[in-house]
């Protein structure tokens, strides 16, 4: 899920009135009292698939949302309490509890670190991010390479600021294997971690344990970053022409940048053939790309799925299928659809689903005429999904009912059902506590071999 940050300046212009809702990227304030909290850089991140408001599916794929008059709209509820749980590897401290160790089954904790609750979550190969509503960048968990952005390259057990970005409003972030991506309000790029397949996009192969600004992109507003395994994806602002960079390892094809194999790139150049497409969203994942358009298009490149060849250059799927999410793994990933439908590409190994599992797969073809099986996911019929997320080799989802499932790869607890076995379908994971009502919203995230969940709450 694409998840921004939208401050005082724009929404001053527009919303003046205690009735008036300005809602962009997803994200809405309304009123007086939260309309202050703006201004004092407090985002309320209230999300869309809360039921707060219902857009179109091509509304949910814009990037402007228009004025909504709370006459026509009833009123959004300020987001107050969170509930956030983690499970699965946790030898490397990502879950977050202060414990060397594995969890099989989720784990309630707090992260916000003092400055407010969790708007976006993050999660690599073993560390997370985390953005709070008090504008604070949170990290913790592996931090060998530099990739917490501490200054140092020392582990963290529990969630800690990174001091780097007081004064900075970070408003999207994506954390890699080893490697972390912020980006500014104001379109500034920052790395921090592993640099040796010039995934940090800085001209060398250097690792970096604070925080360091992508000059490449200087002079350009940034949007998104998608880190992979050991490459990066830069999405900049705008609707058409060059818009997507790679950087880093294209043993692949992962950056999309020629149609012949590349060694690595340190140096962000050109994704070519999305010129004409206009992108909204990017992931990065293993050694795969994706990127989804406003008209709910898919593009893939990097490696092959299914065992196929790699891909060099964005390929478009072609389907009558509208999609509004993708959730890319190592060897397989997840497709929500515009009708809360879920599609898999891969099979046959952890987290995919075998043959004898899959239920209707159904073949497409994407532009360079490569035959793709697309799986739609079994023991889902009739129930409606509003978020999915991929680990390694592991997935989850979130149905309107704020249910999160899983299924995959479960040698380390990461689906969440207090075993570590595999599961070939979606299994619904107990959250303790407090149930979900028609007023929380449930948000799931994937490390690569771990899990979290966020609900919050009226």
């Amino acid at each position: 899920m694409y998840s921004f940050l939208f401050f005082t300046d724009e929404v001053n212009e527009v919303a003046r009135e205690e009735e008036m809702t300005f809602a962009r990227n997803g994200t809405t304030f309304a009123g007086d009292a939260d309309l202050e909290d703006v201004r004092l850089h407090q985002c309320i991140q209230v999300d869309i698939e809360a039921g707060f408001w219902n857009p179109t599916a091509s509304q949910k794929r814009t990037r402007n949302f228009l004025q909504v008059t709370m006459a026509e709209k009833e009123r959004p509820v300020v987001i107050k309490e969170e509930e956030v749980w983690s499970w699965g590897a946790g030898t490397d401290g990502q879950l977050g509890t202060g414990k060397l160790q594995d969890e099989h089954l989720p784990i309630q904790l707090h992260i916000g670190a003092g400055g407010g609750l969790v708007s976006v979550l993050s999660c690599g190969g073993a560390h997370v991010i985390a953005l709070t509503t008090g504008g604070r960048v949170v990290t913790w968990g592996r931090g060998n390479c530099g990739q917490l952005g501490h200054g140092d390259m020392v582990s963290s057990l529990q969630p800690k600021p990174v001091e780097f970005f007081e004064g900075f409003i970070v408003t999207h972030v994506s954390a890699g294997w080893n490697h972390s991506g912020f980006v500014t309000d104001t379109g500034k790029l920052f790395t921090c971690g592993d640099g040796s397949f010039g995934q940090l996009g800085h001209g060398d192969c250097k690792s970096n344990s604070f925080p360091v600004m992508v000059s490449y992109f200087a002079s350009r507003h940034v949007e998104q970053i998608a880190c992979g395994m050991r490459h990066s994806l830069v999405l900049l602002e705008g609707h058409s022409g060059h818009r997507v960079y790679g950087f880093g390892s294209g043993k692949h094809g992962q950056l999309g940048i020629s149609e012949d194999k590349v060694g690595s790139i340190c140096l962000p150049q050109t994704t070519t053939g999305l010129e004409d497409a206009n992108i909204f969203g990017i992931n990065a994942n293993g050694d795969h790309s994706a990127a989804l358009s406003a008209e709910g298009c898919l593009y893939t490149w990097g490696r092959g799925f299914t065992g196929g060849s790699d891909v060099n250059n964005p390929q478009r799927l072609s389907s009558s299928l509208s999609f509004i999410q993708v959730a890319l793994g190592w060897h397989h990933a997840l497709l929500l659809t515009s009708e809360g439908e879920v599609y898999m590409l891969g099979g046959k190994h952890h987290g995919w689903l075998s043959e004898s599992q899959r239920m209707n797969p159904v073949k497409h073809l994407s532009e360079g005429s490569k035959e793709v099986d697309l799986g739609k996911i079994p023991g889902l019929n009739g129930i409606k999904v509003l978020q999915i997320a991929a680990g390694a080799e592991h997935s989850a989802l979130v149905t309107e009912k704020a249910l999160v499932m899983t299924w995959g790869w479960g040698e380390h607890g990461q689906l969440g059902l207090g075993s570590t076995v595999d599961q070939a379908s979606p299994q619904v994971v107990k959250l303790e506590h407090r149930p979900p009502t028609i007023h929380s919203r449930t948000e799931v995230f994937c490390g690569s071999g771990f899990t979290f969940a966020v609900r919050h709450l009226k």
